[in-house]
């Protein structure tokens, strides 16, 4: 670390840049009743992702109540920290959220007029693993870590020179952008997916257009041959002519779930087999692969009825209900625990990528949220899974379906997420080196290039 760095803490560079570290407010402040379905929106610490700050689900409050609380308004390069649970989520307000509010659970940081250190800087600093390390060793709570201004103020930062500060911050954010790029793209191509799915095997339109006499909107007549002109009645009202009703059960291998292996007196270990819960699944059909634990190779054959497999359809079906995602090659070995249901395929009967969409269309959403068992937490049956209903055509159709409307862009889904893994590898590899001083900035420039090429 060159001499012209300095040594301070969080509280320092705010109280130097006129900044503040603030508590959001006071679940006294904000009743439920002052929650609405338009408004400006809050952040919580579930709205605090990896890549920033996620909007799907989030609160909102109407303008009155952000007047009354006008102190809890970000602005620009504010940084805001989940206060308790995961207090190591933390996220920088870029433009877009300027305006948005700091909710009751979280806690803003303000770092003032940058004379001394840039937010941008700041913030890759506070997803340092030694960062995160620190303040789990520091928060407070016997049931469940929680920061203070206190605690947050007296975060140890190493300061490089102001110029220093805004290149390496330049370089992380490039990075940060073609992550977020990529998983855009894939957000665009899922849409995509999904309405294909649901205008072929939900609301059965080339069908309706072939009954009328037309010819299907935007299909090939190859496509169009294989969808019926008429429709029968069936247990789930009119399908096409020839398709058939089938329990989700029925049309794959099997559905089951893991073991945690703890309640086998096995322990989790430090590294070693890959094991997926559901907190390790992101929402976008992607896994988070810092949150999988590990087991060792002993234990991984104890739970035989888990190991997973390329293909293999997981759901989450306790705590967060509906996390879906298709288990690639990259991560096997791999397990999972009870929180996570495991649907393995006949990729000749029902492939992976229709399963996936299957799950997801808003009607068995609607029907597992309906059969939900509020317990300790939430939990779905391994038997609500199987009795989910479709109907498909018979099975030399329904995969020539896939491969021609959704094999394509599974695919190249598939491509992002592997590129989405090498790049935030690549970003957590250069965060320490970089902001530690070890690593020099053009050295940092060529990795990457040599990573993007």
């Amino acid at each position: 670390m060159s001499s012209e760095w300095r040594s301070t803490t969080l509280g320092a560079i705010c109280d130097i840049q006129g900044g503040a570290i603030q508590t959001g407010p006071f679940g006294s402040q904000l009743h439920t009743s002052d929650y609405k379905e338009v408004g400006i929106p809050v952040v919580m610490p579930t709205n605090i992702g990896d890549s920033g700050i996620i909007e799907d689900g989030i609160a909102r409050i109407g303008q009155i109540d952000v007047d009354r609380l006008s102190q809890h308004v970000l602005r620009l390069g504010d940084i805001v920290f989940s206060r308790r649970g995961d207090v190591t989520k933390n996220a920088l307000i870029r433009n877009r959220e300027v305006g948005w509010f700091c909710g009751t659970g979280c806690l803003k940081v303000r770092l003032g007029t940058e004379s001394i250190a840039s937010a941008k800087f700041i913030s890759h600093c506070l997803r340092l693993p030694d960062t995160k390390d620190w303040l789990v060793r520091h928060a407070v709570g016997a049931t469940m870590p929680n920061l203070n201004t206190g605690i947050l103020s007296a975060v140890p930062i190493h300061l490089p020179p102001l110029k220093d500060q805004r290149e390496m911050a330049g370089i992380l954010d490039a990075l940060d952008y073609r992550i977020a790029l990529l998983r855009e793209t894939n957000a665009t191509l899922e849409s995509i997916a999904q309405a294909l799915f649901k205008s072929w095997f939900v609301d059965f339109d080339p069908v309706y257009a072939k009954q009328q006499g037309i010819a299907p909107a935007g299909m090939d007549d190859a496509t169009a041959a294989f969808f019926p002109d008429g429709f029968e009645e069936s247990a789930l009202g009119l399908v096409p002519k020839g398709w058939l009703v089938h329990r989700l059960g029925d049309v794959v291998m099997r559905i089951t779930k893991g073991t945690t292996p703890t309640t086998l007196k096995r322990p989790f270990v430090e590294a070693g087999i890959n094991f997926v819960k559901a907190e390790s699944m992101t929402d976008d059909g992607g896994f988070i692969v810092e949150k999988f634990a590990f087991i060792d190779r002993e234990t991984h054959d104890l739970l035989g009825r888990s190991q997973l497999k390329a293909g293999d359809v997981l759901i989450s079906i306790a705590g967060t209900i509906g996390r879906v995602a298709i288990m690639p090659e990259d991560f096997l070995p791999a397990n999972t625990n009870q929180a996570v249901a495991l649907i393995r395929p006949m990729q000749t009967r029902f492939p992976s990528g229709l399963i996936s969409r299957f799950l997801q269309r808003d009607e068995s959403r609607q029907l597992m949220s309906e059969r939900v068992v509020q317990a300790v937490q939430a939990n779905l049956s391994l038997g609500t899974l199987s009795d989910l209903k479709i109907a498909l055509p018979s099975a030399e159709i329904t995969c020539q379906l896939y491969r021609t409307g959704m094999e394509q862009v599974d695919a190249g889904k598939a491509l992002n997420h592997q590129k989405i893994r090498t790049l935030a590898t690549l970003r957590d590899t250069l965060l320490p080196r970089l902001i530690s001083g070890q690593l020099r900035l053009p050295e940092a420039e060529e990795q990457i290039e040599a990573a993007i090429a």
